[in-house]
Parts: structure tokens; sequence; C-alpha cells
């Protein structure tokens, strides 16, 4: 559409018709439509530049460490090792065959768009109502909705009875919107403001309207969410690119290793073609072959025990993300709070009544369920909310599920009935006692309903109040608290109606007032006898002299649970946002009641469009609650704080979040109440909705990245160890070759792979959520770890060239004892090293071997595999190596006490460190 489309909020009715060329009687003519659909195209979301199963395939076998390994399978085969060749291929294709998996699922955030489309419409066409596919309207077509219906398009309303419109799942407002036609006076409102529009993709709950179509397909506002959708290209993880720069590293170290073992051997005369072979097998030791694959692992177990905590994780690399996240930007609807408008206060004259209990969450997820009654209130109380009962179209529902009642309708309707069931006053027995005889049901104008009942005799308690009304009606009122008290007289007070003076006035506003500023929804309700002839007469007649009972305050609450969450994020060093779509003032009041914010400093979408990128800068690093805002605005929120370079989790359930949940280093999504669409863009789901099971999520995620940087040191400092040996054996030991080409693939086979996985399955250390996240810009060798590489891969290098040159003999051959008591040594070096690297800090004795049960069990498979190859017969033949005798192998066995020992001395000298100089 043109520019003009920006300003069909503040343009009146006749003006939208006249520039669309468009009648509200007749409609578009058929051929007029036709027209207008080749020139604006069907009304549908356009997928663009979506990855094929192919490209993503592809992708796969990009990083460098998987291009090392398929280099070191290709030449394995080269040189006739189909063992080699086998495992390191195998490798590869799982760690592809998984990322490919988990990246191909989330291509589908389109797919999930594209189905918020309705199917069919009622327009008027060619002067007479029809239903035509939602793909043919184009902008002029008249539409007619009706409560219950989704939203086909963006729409500039001609029409609106007691229209309400639900559009949670695009603005973050939890209430539904009622809706208006007369023009608005500023054009740059937030998108939950515009109350004569409706858009695509959004629930009529209430009401009915007319409206002609202003913009379809992708020019609507679901549109321009797609297209910023779509605009998130795909990032590297923290992690891949961690694990990218060791794959460098290592691949410029390992050519370097190769050139130099080749140059030393056809020095002292050994064949170039055995000197080749060896000098490819030392340069694919350097390489821990065992790392993506013991990664994927790590990852996918990880997973698992998320999903036992009630996270579903989407993208494996997620897993690791989690752990080192600073930052979670959370939205408020339905992730921060139950998503259900729920009495909280209830204000009369002497009474102040606090529902807490109406804040519990329901396991379901869906509503807050009816509980048994909770207290007998006082009188005034109670009228108040029998009041709320009987001026009221909702319904409380049988759950089959629960055997619990759900509250059906309109939000706010729904909260009163729930609130009353609560105090003790059952909805349906009171309808039944006193039948609806007349109503003036409610409208935007008079922002109020009305409802006529006759009197039962006797008196429900609830309505004691009222024994002494000598008429056989009474008209019940709710409805704003300012509208209410311009047609108020009286003020029940104590079990009486006494005059409205000036006082009662001015307490009733005071009151209204604190409760909005607290981000409530206040309605104030009212009743007045009717005499009999009065009964059926319209609004105007009943709404008049009426006696203001008291009002009712209302909000979408906390999760109980939230509080101690966001909590336990501070300890951890997390800092948590509040980025939503409703209010300020409630998004203030839900911010501070949680802990998110202690300064109380609100900006709105308004406010962000004003800010220079250097100003935004500024104020994301101040403020924690961003209100107003239009998913452009959660973004750019999430784009800055990732320029800072912080490690962002954003959380969110509606259609708006989905942009910010791709861009996010990772995207949290609501399993239960959030959109298909904030799924598929989303890495991880809470199953529960529970925003504690992000701080679970957190904690795994931290033991992750532990166990991976574990795994690195572990199998890097061995490997440091073997290429000391085959360097330095020609000067130190006097062999040419300390170990053959299969012997040291062996190694790093049993190792890396066996040893490395255990690694991976270590559980939490102490403390893992009271130190604040690693760095965004930490490296994976950072704190400490390349001076523990260095000396643990001089040591176990240097011992075990101490026993080779302590067993070896001037012209002793390849496959002698001394070969194999390198090769023996360095195995039980690694397993003592193995066991030693399962905690940073702590010692083995005080983690305990059991704490890791499948660690113990590997060291003991790959002890067995070990002395399988020493002493059975055909093994030891096909590695060449030589039986050992058992005062032999009980030296191998010491050297890895020794190595143990030494490690256990240096995480002793750590414990003895002040706390914030033992990590990195």
């Amino acid at each position: 559409m043109p520019d003009e489309a920006q300003n069909w909020t503040t343009q009146d009715v006749a003006t939208v018709l006249r520039y669309l060329g468009s009648d509200p009687e007749t409609g578009l003519d058929s051929s007029e439509a036709r027209s207008r659909l080749q020139r604006y195209g069907p009304n549908e979301l356009q997928e663009q530049g979506g990855r094929g199963p192919l490209l993503m395939l592809g992708e796969q076998f990009s990083s460098t460490m998987v291009l090392i390994l398929i280099g070191a399978a290709v030449i394995s085969a080269f040189l006739g090792k189909p063992t080699e060749t086998v495992a390191i291929t195998a490798i590869v294709l799982l760690f592809a065959l998984l990322g490919f998996v988990q990246e191909y699922r989330a291509e589908r955030a389109m797919a999930a768009l594209k189905q918020l489309a309705v199917p069919v419409v009622r327009v008027r066409r060619d002067g007479s109502v029809r239903e035509i596919s939602a793909r043919e309207l184009v902008p002029g077509d008249i539409v007619y909705l009706e409560t219950g219906n989704l939203v086909p398009a963006d729409l500039r309303l001609i029409e609106s009875v007691n229209l309400r419109i639900q559009e949670a799942a695009l603005t973050g407002e939890s209430e539904p919107v009622d809706k208006e036609t007369a023009a608005l006076q500023k054009a740059d409102l937030p998108l939950a403001e515009r109350r004569n529009m409706a858009y695509m993709g959004t629930v009529v709950t209430y009401g009915r309207g007319t409206a002609v179509v202003v913009a379809t397909g992708m020019e609507t506002e679901l549109g321009r969410i797609a297209e910023l959708l779509q605009a998130v290209a795909p990032e590297a993880t923290p992690l891949q690119r961690r694990l990218d720069q060791v794959g460098k590293a290592l691949a410029v170290l390992g050519a370097v290793v190769a050139v130099l073992v080749l140059v030393i051997g056809v020095l002292r005369g050994e064949p170039l073609n055995d000197m080749f072979l060896t000098a490819v097998s030392v340069a694919v030791a350097v390489v821990p072959e065992g790392l993506p694959a013991v990664v994927t692992v790590t990852l996918a177990l990880g997973a698992q025990r998320m999903l036992a905590r009630n996270a579903l994780i989407r993208k494996l690399p997620a897993v690791e993300t989690l752990g080192s996240v600073t930052i979670i930007a959370s939205d408020k609807t339905g992730t921060l709070t139950i998503n259900r408008m729920t009495v909280t206060v209830i204000d009369v004259a002497g009474h102040t009544l606090e529902l807490t209990g109406t804040a519990q969450r329901p396991p379901s997820g869906l509503a807050r369920p009816v509980e048994e009654p909770l207290v007998e209130q006082p009188p005034t109380i109670a009228l108040v909310l029998a009041v709320g009962a009987l001026a009221n179209d909702a319904s409380l529902q049988p759950d089959p599920e629960s055997g619990r009642y759900l509250p059906v309708g309109d939000p706010t309707e729904g909260a009163l009935l729930v609130a009353s069931r609560q105090a003790g006053i059952g909805p349906d027995a009171l309808r039944a006692a006193l039948p609806r005889v007349g109503e003036a049901p409610f409208d935007s104008e008079r922002k109020r309903m009305t409802t006529v009942h006759r009197l039962p005799e006797p008196l429900p308690s609830s309505l004691q109040p009222l024994q002494n009304v000598a008429t056989p009606f009474v008209a019940f009122t709710k409805g704003a608290v300012d509208g209410l008290l311009q047609i108020s007289t009286h003020v029940w007070e104590d079990g009486r109606a006494v005059p409205l003076t000036d006082a009662w006035r001015e307490r009733i506003e005071r009151a209204n007032e604190q409760l909005a500023a607290n981000g409530m929804r206040v309605l104030g309700m009212a009743f007045r006898a009717v005499p009999v002839e009065k009964a059926e007469e319209p609004a105007e007649a009943l709404e008049q002299a009426l006696t203001f009972a008291g009002l009712v305050g209302m909000i979408d609450p906390p999760r109980p649970e939230v509080k101690e969450a966001v909590a336990t994020c501070k300890r951890a060093g997390i800092r948590p946002l509040m980025i939503t779509g409703d209010h300020p003032l409630t998004a203030r009041f839900i911010a501070d009641d949680l802990g998110i914010a202690t300064n109380g400093r609100v900006k709105t979408g308004q406010d962000l469009d004003r800010l220079s990128p250097v100003e935004l800068a500024q104020v994301v690093g101040e403020v924690s609650i961003y209100a107003r805002v239009a998913p452009e605005h959660k973004l750019r929120l999430v784009e800055d704080l990732r320029a800072q370079g912080h490690v962002v989790a954003m959380t969110g359930d509606g259609v708006n979040d989905a942009p910010a949940l791709k861009r996010a280093d990772i995207g949290v999504a609501m399993g239960i109440t959030g959109t298909d669409v904030s799924k598929e863009a989303a890495d991880m789901v809470l199953v529960d909705d529970n925003f504690a099971t992000i701080v679970s999520a957190i904690e795994e995620g931290r033991v992750i990245y532990d166990n991976i940087r574990r795994f690195v040191k572990f199998s890097i400092a061995g490997n440091v160890g073997k290429v000391l040996v085959m360097l330095l054996a020609p000067v130190l030991v006097g062999a040419n070759v300390a170990l053959l080409p299969l012997q040291l693939l062996w190694l790093n086979l049993l190792t890396d792979g066996l040893l490395g996985l255990g690694l991976g399955m270590e559980p939490a250390e102490r403390e893992t959520m009271q130190r604040p996240p690693r760095s965004p810009q930490a490296g994976l060798f950072d704190g400490g770890l390349r001076r523990h590489i260095a000396w643990v891969g001089v040591l176990i290098g240097f011992a075990a060239l101490a026993v080779g040159r302590a067993y070896y003999e001037p012209g002793d051959v390849e496959g002698g004892t001394w070969q194999t008591m390198i090769f023996t040594a360095l195995a039980f070096m690694q397993i003592g090293q193995a066991l030693a690297s399962r905690s940073t800090e702590s010692s083995l004795l005080s983690i305990g071997l059991r704490s890791n049960r499948p660690m113990l069990f590997l060291v003991l498979i790959t002890i067995i595999l070990q002395l399988l190859v020493i002493y059975v017969p055909f093994l030891d033949a096909f590695f060449n190596i030589t039986p050992l005798a058992l005062q032999d192998l009980g030296v191998a066995a010491f050297l890895g006490l020794v190595v143990l020992a030494a490690i256990e001395v240096e995480k002793w000298l750590l414990r003895r460190r002040p706390q914030g100089e033992r990590r990195g």
C-alpha cells in the first residue's frame, strides 16, 4: 500500500473509504477485486530466502574441526588404514546428522506463521455478502467480524458493536482491547493503542464489527514481523566459534609438527615413505578426533537432562550457550505472569481485601483453575463480588482433565467469577437465585454494563445488605469508576446507603488512582432498586441514582515461582530485563514485584525511537523495563545488547516475540501458551511455561560448558605429551620413531573417545550458580587452561620419554619392550589425568569415584582394552608390541598415579587462592 497507509488511524471513516475506493453498502465489484489481487498479490505471508535441506546438510561439514577430520579420514584411507578411516568417518557423519536435524526443524518458523491465515472470511462483494478464501482479500474489501473470528488482514474499523479483540500474540497486551471507529489524534501510537484498527492474526473475543481492508499479505503488521524474522541470519554460537578457533590452531600446529617429524626422520636415515606415514599420523594425533563426537554426545545428553527438567532443546549448540548467558530479556505476558486477568484487590468503605490466592498457576497452564472457597467475606465485600458475578456474561465450565472449573468468556469477567467463587459465593447458584430480566450491554462509549435481576425470598447471604430493598428488582452495574461516580448519588457504608459527598468522592477517586498507578485495571460496582415498571427500560433510565458499592482491582499477576528464579539469576551474575508490549505502569508494577528492577525506570517504544545509537547503548545499561514496544524495538534491544558483548537469552510466547527470539543468542519460547511461531523461532521451549525452568537450564548449560573445557584440557594436554614423545625420541631415547602410526591412533581414539566421553558426563560442581557467567569474550583456553595444558603435557611427554630411555638398548627394533612401555605408560598416565581432571578445584577424594559412575565404568573399559592389546596374541602382533612383565606393567600404572597426584597438588594450590582468582 502507499505511504498514506501510515495514517489510517488518524483519518475518519469517510476519508479512508474514499481513498480506498470502497463503499460499505456494496463493497468492491468482482472485476475490481481481481484487478487489485493482481496488483497486490494474494493475502498470504511470503517465504523468502529459505535454506534448502541440501544446503543445510552441506553447512554441517564447514567447520575447521570437521574439515580436519575429513582430511584425516581421506589420508588414512589413502594409506590403507581402514580402521582409522571408518572410525573418523563415523564421527563426522554423526556430528553432521544431528546438526542437520536440529537446523531443519528451526527453519519451519515461516510455516507456522503462514498457519495463522484465515481460510474463509465473510466480505461484501457486488452488493451482497459472500464467503471467500482469505487469500483473495484485497485492500478495499469490506469484512465482517464476529466473536471467535481470526482477523484475516489489517483492517480499519468502520462499525464496532461492543467489539473487543485479543491482541496478546501481536502486542503483548494481556487484556482484550475495546475497539472504536473514531479517528485518533496521534499518528505514532503504539500498536496496542490503535483502537480503530484490527490486525491480521488477532482474535475477536466479544461483539461484532465491520471493517475495510487496508493491508494484506506482507504489508500487514504480521507481514512486517515475517520480514524481520527472515532478515535474521543464523549465526554461530559462542561454543561453535571457540571450537572453530581451536580447530584452526590445531591444524597449524599439526602441520608444523608433521613437517618436523618428517624432516628429523629423513635426516636420520629413515625411509621417506615410512616417515611420511608417521608424519601424517602425528598430525592426526595432534587433533582430538573425539572432540566433535564428545561435544555432540555431551550436548545431546545435556538436552535429555534438560527435558527431564521441562526444557526442550531444539538446537543442540544452544545447550552450551545457556551456560554463557549474561542477560535474560523476558516478555511479560505469559512468561513472567500467568496470562490471566485476576482480581487482586477489593476496596470498599472501611475494608480492603487482597486476594493473593488468585495468582496461583494451574497445572495445565491454560487458565486459573477455580479453587474451593477460601473464606467467608465481610458483607460489603461479598456484595461487591456478587455485583461482579451478576453483571457478567462469562461462565465457569468444568475441565474434564483436572475436575475443576475454568472461566470461559471475556478475561475480565472471568476473573470476577473466579474471585466470587473463591470468596465463597457460587456464581451459578447466585444467577439461578436471581434470574436476569433485563440488561443494558456494555459498549465502549458508556464503558459500563447493567443487568436487572428479580430478588428472591430469602436473599442469598452475599446479598443480605439488600434485605431492606422494597422493590422486587435490582439493577447491578459494573464499569469505569469515573463514569459510575457521575451517575451515583450514594455510597454503601456499613450496611446502608449514605450520600456521596465530596469527601467520599475524593476517597474513591484516590483509591482508583492508586490501584491504576500499580498497573491494575479498576472496575467500579454499583446498584439501585428498580420498580416493576422500569425493569425493562433502556440503559439511560436504569443507570442513574446508583449506590456505589466498591472498587475491584485486577491484573495479570506474576507467577509465584518467578521471584525466586529472578533472585537466583542475579546471584549467578545474570541481569534480567522485561521487554513487553503492555502498559508502562503494569510493566513497572510487575517488574518491581519480581525484583527485576530497583530504580523504577521505564522506557517505551516511543522513547527508544527518539534515542540515537549512543544514547540507546547507555540506556540499556541502566534501564531494565521496556514497555509498549513493537517487534522491531525488541529486535533492536537484543541487537544492541549483543553488540555490547552480552550473551542474550530472549523469552517470549507471542508472534511479536519471534524475530527477537531468533536474533538472540538463545531464544526461549513457552510450550503451553506460546504460539507455533515463537516455538519454531526459538532454540529452547519451556514445557511447563515456568520462568524458573530457565534457571535450571542455565545451570545445566554451565555444567556442559565446564565438561567440554575439561575434555579439551584433558585431550590436548595428552596430545602435547604424545607430540613431545614423537619429536624428542630421536634425541632423548635414541629411537627414530617412538610410536607407530596405529599405536598413536589407538591411544587417541581410546583416551579421547572413552575417557573424554566420561568427562562429558560429569555432574555439576559446587557453586556452579554462585559465580558469574563466563565472559563472552573469553576464549576456550582462558582461565589458566594454557598453563595447565603446557605443564601436564610436558610431564606426560617427559615421563614417557624417561621410561623409553630406561628400557631402550642400542640396536633395539620397533615393537620391543621399550616401545610397548612408552605406549602403555601413555595410556595409564592419561587414565590418571582423566580421573584428576574431573573437577577444576575439588579433589578426587572429596567428589568420590562413584559420583560419576559412567566415568568409572569407562576407566575400567579403557584399562581392559589396553591390557587386551598387550596380552592377546593376535592383537599384540597387530599393534606390533611385546607383552610386558608384571613389574613393567606396574611401572606404567605407577606413572598414572604420579600424574594424578601432580594434578591434585595443582588443585590444592588453586583452592588456597582467593575465590575471584580461581576460575577463568
